[in-house]
């Protein structure tokens, strides 16, 4: 019997910056349904979505590919919140911190 994937919300707020925004932001628009993008300032992002995944990290790792296609310089500063309220940040693809609340 296969067990099927689990698909747990999380509430993303991160901060994307490249050299090339404009590519950047194209695939950001794509990628974010669910919530906003803004532009900060200069090369930067604020990026608030609710995505569905199996995990934190999961998530982060296929944000971040998508982006890096586009424009290998690009950086991603991520704080994602699950329904528990357990909320882990990353910078780029590592873990930084988890915090459970």
């Amino acid at each position: 019997m296969g067990r099927g994937k689990v698909n747990i919300r999380f509430k993303l707020k991160a901060r994307v910056s490249s050299s090339n925004p404009p590519a950047i932001e194209a695939v950001l628009e794509g990628l974010v349904t669910k919530g906003s993008v803004m532009m900060k300032a200069g090369d930067e992002f604020l990026v608030e979505p609710e995505m569905k995944g199996e995990s934190a990290k999961d998530l982060n790792r296929s944000l971040l590919s998508a982006l890096r296609r586009v424009e290998k310089r690009t950086r991603l500063r991520a704080e994602w919140t699950a329904q528990d309220n357990t909320t882990e940040r990353f910078f780029d693809y590592v873990l930084k911190k988890t915090i459970k609340n």
